[in-house]
C-alpha cells in the first residue's frame, strides 16, 4: 500500500486534529495521502495531493472515512467495483459503519499495514427507476432503497413482485428495501430485523403498513423485486437517505443485488456483536 485517500466531516470539531495527525503518520512512514478537496481545506499548508471526491477511489489503494455513517455511506456508493478497502472512524456519535474510535485509528492502521485487519465484502443494492418502459435513472445504495410518501401524502399503494411473480400489496407510508448493512438503520426504526452484516440477504420492511399482518420479509439477495407505485401523490425514492428521485404513478422501481460489493475494515476483536453492545446498550438493563 501506498497510497491513502482521506474523506473527513469537516464541520467536526476534532477533525482539523485527526487529518494533521495522519499527515505526520504518513510521513513518517513514506506513504502518500490523498486528501478529498474540501478535506484537504482543514490543512491549507499541506502539501499533499488533493482529489474530487468522486475522483479520490480511483487513486488509493485504502479509503480512510473520518467522520460518521453518513460520510462512508456517500463514499462507498462511490467506490463501486474498485475494490478499494475502507477503514472508517467515528467522529460523532452512534455509528455502525465507522466503528472505529479516533483512539483506535492509529494502531488500525498499523495493524493493516501488518495485514491483522479483517475485510468484510458487504451486499450493495442496484435500483433503477422505469417508466413507460423506459428507464430514467439507476443508482447504488449500501444501507438502503426507500420509496416514501410526503409529509403531506395520504397512505399509499404498492405492488411488489419478486423474480417476476407477484407477491404482496402494500397500503403504507412506505417500503424499505434493505441489505444487511442497512438492516440497523432506518429498517430497525421501522420494525425490521437485525440481519449478519455479511449474510446475502435483503430485507422488505413496510413503513406503517395499514394491514397490520405486513411483516418485513428477508430475501435471498440474488432476487429481483419490483416495486409498481399504485398512487398519484408526491412519492420519493430515497437511496441510503441521501439520494432522491421523485416517482409518478404507474412507475416501477426494480431492485437487485449490484454486481459491486464494498469492503470493509474492522479489527478482529471488534466483531458485530461487540458493536451492537456498544451502539445499542445491550445486556445494560
Amino acid at each position: 500500500m501506498k497510497r491513502i485517500g482521506v474523506v473527513a466531516k469537516t464541520d467536526r470539531a476534532d477533525a482539523r486534529e485527526v487529518v494533521e495527525r495522519l499527515l505526520a503518520w504518513c510521513a513518517e512512514r513514506g506513504l502518500q495521502p490523498v486528501l478529498e478537496k474540501e478535506t484537504a481545506g482543514l490543512c491549507p499548508d499541506t502539501q499533499a495531493a488533493t482529489a474530487r471526491k468522486p475522483d479520490l477511489p480511483g487513486q488509493v489503494d485504502l479509503l480512510l472515512v473520518l467522520g460518521g455513517d453518513g460520510t462512508l455511506l456517500s463514499m462507498a456508493r462511490l467506490v463501486g467495483d474498485l475494490s478499494v478497502p475502507i477503514l472508517g472512524v467515528n467522529l460523532g456519535g452512534l455509528g455502525f459503519l465507522t466503528a472505529l474510535t479516533k483512539e483506535e485509528l492509529f494502531p488500525a492502521l498499523d495493524a493493516f499495514l501488518a495485514g491483522g485487519l479483517v475485510i468484510e465484502e458487504r451486499v450493495m443494492l442496484a435500483a433503477q427507476v422505469w417508466r413507460h418502459g423506459e428507464r430514467l435513472s439507476e443508482y447504488v445504495a449500501l444501507n438502503d432503497v426507500v420509496i416514501t410518501k410526503s409529509a403531506m401524502s395520504r397512505i399509499i399503494n404498492l405492488a411488489v413482485s419478486v423474480d417476476g411473480q407477484f407477491a404482496t400489496a402494500y397500503r403504507a407510508d412506505g417500503l424499505i428495501i434493505s441489505t444487511p448493512t442497512g438492516s440497523t438503520a432506518y429498517c430497525l426504526s421501522a420494525g425490521g430485523p437485525i440481519v449478519f452484516p455479511t449474510m446475502p440477504a435483503v430485507v422488505l420492511t413496510p413503513i406503517c403498513s395499514h394491514t397490520l399482518t405486513n411483516r418485513p420479509i428477508v430475501l435471498p439477495a440474488d432476487q429481483r423485486i419490483e416495486v409498481t407505485l399504485q398512487s398519484d401523490q408526491d412519492v420519493m425514492l430515497t437511496l441510503d437517505g441521501q439520494v432522491g428521485f421523485a416517482l409518478k404513478e404507474a412507475d416501477v422501481v426494480a431492485v437487485h443485488q449490484a454486481a459491486a460489493r464494498i469492503r470493509l475494515l474492522r479489527f478482529p476483536q471488534k466483531h458485530f456483536f461487540s458493536v451492537l453492545r456498544t451502539k445499542l446498550k445491550w445486556g445494560e438493563r
